[in-house]
């Protein structure tokens, strides 16, 4: 079973990443206990509001092997197919070089000893440098497919500077291994002059950090034509929600006829005592009809599902994959037996009073294929939990500590923990993870899965 998995993203951030075969239906469900003293409920933090500010999806194709599938020179190569595919061929060929040199670059962070950091870059430094000379191989006669080539070029000779760079700057240090630093330098500064020799940019862009970097991300968005599905989300319950608050119109008016009928029946005369009477039951109408509309909605709509995502490939315009979506409050008595009993294994300290929220996602793969070269789907969901640091305290403090004689002391933050249950349902088989999520104000400390 290809398991969900949960990763932190940005500081405020985290994403839920997870496979998909054609035909394919699986479920995935997140249960956040937050504690009631981060001051989240249903008055504070809406659940549309959350949804469409802080809740995103991204489907795309995928390879496990990152660099054997569609690193082959006939997926760029004109000379082997319809000329009509080259820009879908040259972007599979380029998205699937970005995401190999991302996650290799990520990989690489992760070796803090200069003696395993400095090989490994070098390695994945002339792996990168075989990608580029193989989309450089074939580079279009034709000028109506060589501004298709000249983007692609450009953002991905501009993608590996960069990504060298950070290595190298959030990498170790180490003076055993100047060599291998000036080898990786040296891939950066002929980059640079490549685009220059190009030129792929002005140097009015060139000298503004800003340009190039907006630039930069609308080359990004062009080579993820084609690969990355387009995204359409469509409110389920729009008639329904008008049905019912037609029918809580309907009956107060009925209600409120009645009155003023009776009231008639009552005062033969207009008098003043009539005019604030028929005044008090309009009033109490406008007051309580939209409390009482939404009571009946929130009824109504608990347990139903909310949105539908559709996700269409932006050549073909075909329908690939479509995403039912829940996002609510929910009692402990909600819980299914599993998770409850998962939530109930925390130590007796942790079990503190909590909010429950629970989002839940079911996905229906509706391609029989995909593309040559890739057999899954890459779905992933991001979280952004800016709305829930919102009401948190600033909370500094000092520790204090006795050191023979002397008293010395320290700042301290403060700070929340999230506990979260990640619950994946594929081909009838069901996985729980249970994580800690420590936060404060400006960002995720730490994301500790619990065995």
């Amino acid at each position: 079973m290809n398991k969900a998995k949960l990763s932190q993203d940005e500081n405020l951030s985290f994403k839920v990443s997870h496979q998909l075969l054609p035909q394919a239906y699986q479920r995935i469900d997140l249960y956040f206990s937050l504690p009631v003293e981060m001051g989240i409920n249903p008055s504070t933090l809406n659940e549309e509001e959350f949804f469409h500010s802080n809740i995103k999806n991204h489907s795309a194709y995928h390879a496990d092997q990152l660099h054997l599938p569609l690193v082959r020179s006939r997926f760029i190569s004109q000379n082997k197919g319809e000329q009509s595919d080259y820009r879908l061929n040259l972007n599979l060929y380029s998205y699937q070089v970005k995401k190999a040199l991302d996650a290799d670059v990520k990989q690489a962070l992760k070796l803090k000893v200069a003696e395993e950091f400095y090989p490994a870059a070098v390695e994945l430094a002339e792996q990168t440098s075989s990608l580029t000379k193989k989309l450089r191989r074939y580079t279009p006669s034709d000028k109506k497919l060589n501004s298709f080539f000249e983007n692609a070029d450009n953002y991905l000779s501009w993608h590996i500077e960069q990504s060298f760079l950070k290595l190298l700057t959030t990498g170790p240090k180490s003076a055993e291994f100047t060599a291998e630093r000036e080898l990786l330098l040296s891939l950066c500064r002929n980059e640079n002059e490549y685009r220059i020799d190009n030129k792929y940019n002005s140097q009015v862009t060139l000298d503004d950090a800003n340009r190039i970097t907006n630039k930069m991300r609308l080359l990004q968005r062009l080579i993820e034509y084609g690969v990355v599905f387009q995204r359409q989300t469509r409110y389920l319950n729009v008639n329904l929600k008008r049905f019912v608050r037609g029918i809580v119109t309907a009956f107060i008016m009925a209600f409120v006829m009645l009155l003023v009928l009776n009231a008639r029946t009552n005062f033969t005369e207009v008098t003043l005592a009539l005019v604030a009477f028929l005044g008090l039951i309009y009033g109490l109408r406008e007051t309580f009809k939209e409390d009482l509309t939404s009571l009946i909605w929130r009824k109504i709509q608990k347990g139903r599902p909310k949105w539908q995502n559709l996700f269409t490939n932006s050549v073909t315009k075909k329908r690939v994959l479509s995403q039912i979506l829940w996002l609510e409050y929910i009692k402990s008595k909600d819980l299914p037996k599993t998770v409850n009993a998962m939530f109930q294994r925390r130590r007796q300290q942790n079990k503190q009073d909590a909010q429950l929220l629970h989002f839940r996602c079911d996905n229906k793969v509706m391609a029989k294929a995909f593309l040559p070269g890739y057999d899954e789907i890459q779905q992933q969901t991001f979280f952004n939990l800016t709305p829930f640091v919102r009401f948190l305290k600033k909370g500094a403090g000092r520790l204090y500590s006795l050191e023979g004689q002397k008293i010395s002391s320290q700042g301290v933050e403060r700070r929340y923990q999230i506990n979260l249950i990640l619950r994946h349902v594929c081909q009838g088989e069901e996985s729980l993870q249970r994580f800690k999520i420590t936060l404060n104000r400006s960002e995720i400390v730490n994301i500790e899965p619990i065995k």
